[in-house]
């Protein structure tokens, strides 16, 4: 199966990732060790998570998704069959359901460093991503604690999530100067509704430093796969929160484009969906979550799908802003 370089590194992987935050939000214990049996055993590699993961269920303080993907390595042993991803940075909640740490100070890194190993009960991670920018930190703190994770053997390469693209350039410009570690990966909202924060601030900026960049929301919080074919489809869905604004005239628009290329090729929605995002010449693969192995198959038939240069401009046409 053909894989790509995620950026700068030595990490290669099938351009799929799956999303882990439905691990324990969405799908429980057993169904999310079934879902990442069928994805690793079908050949794909690359599993995104972070540590803030499920911090919004009531009663939950973060970390179930990483607890979970640790005992699936556990059970399986499949560790080393992955190419592991997970983030810092978002607001952790103590037992009680108050404010246990957030940011990206080094006192702060180092701690939930840990915590993130003994829960993904690994003794290292592939990819360390910075989930938010943190203002209130110094870029060379931040990057000089990820650069003791690195010698430490606990880190292998850090990335940068939600960061401006002056934010972005500025720490990477920084790490080269100073020769702290270079943000090699940038995780961004992109999706073929969500397109104009990313193509006009930083896709330029993922191009000039070759930074891989691996988007979450592909499908656009489900709204992308067509089973949601109205406003009131949506209603009662426990994503109803962020998918009210894709229902605009754009996004008819772009529902339309994908029935009709996705009829054609006798394909679902998603894969064409995804397959658009693997065609853009800045991804280097879409991050994509699923509650069934049905649903998988999509994300499994996107990386074979070929759009033709006709279908890709009507569907960058239908999703134009």
């Amino acid at each position: 199966m053909q894989t790509r370089k995620l950026g700068k590194t030595d990490l290669e992987i099938v351009p799929m990732v799956f999303g882990g935050n439905v691990f324990g939000w969405t799908v429980d214990e057993a169904t999310s060790f079934g879902l990442l049996d069928a994805f690793v055993d079908r050949g794909f590699n690359c599993i995104d998570t972070a540590d803030v993961y499920s911090v919004w269920i009531p009663g939950h303080k973060g970390g179930e998704s990483e607890t979970i993907l640790g005992k699936w390595f556990a059970q399986s042993g499949k560790r080393n069959s992955v190419v592991l991803a997970t983030k810092i940075g978002m607001e952790m909640k103590d037992a009680d359901g108050n404010p246990a740490g957030k940011g990206l100070g080094k006192k702060w890194i180092f701690e939930e460093v840990e915590q993130s190993l003994r829960r993904l009960q690994t003794d290292h991670i592939d990819l360390y991503q910075s989930h938010k920018d943190d203002p209130k930190t110094p870029l060379e703190e931040t990057l000089e604690a990820y650069g003791r994770l690195i010698e430490q053997g606990k880190v292998r390469f850090i990335g940068a999530s939600n960061y401006k693209g002056d934010r972005l350039a500025e720490a990477i410009e920084l790490s080269e100067k100073a020769g702290l570690p270079v943000y090699r990966t940038l995780q961004p909202e992109y999706n073929l509704h969500d397109r104009q924060g990313y193509e006009e601030d930083l896709a330029p900026v993922a191009t000039k430093f070759g930074v891989g960049v691996i988007p979450y929301f592909s499908l656009a919080s489900g709204f992308l796969t067509g089973k949601y074919e109205t406003l009131e489809d949506a209603r009662g869905a426990k994503r109803e929160a962020r998918l009210t604004k894709y229902f605009d005239e754009r996004g008819m628009k772009i529902l339309k484009a994908l029935k009709s290329v996705a009829e054609e090729k006798s394909v679902e929605q998603a894969s064409v969906a995804l397959a658009w995002m693997l065609a853009q010449p800045t991804i280097t693969a879409p991050i994509a979550s699923a509650t069934s192995v049905k649903q998988m198959q999509a994300m499994f038939a996107a990386v074979e799908l070929k759009l033709s240069e006709a279908e890709l401009g009507a569907l960058t046409e239908a999703g134009a802003y």
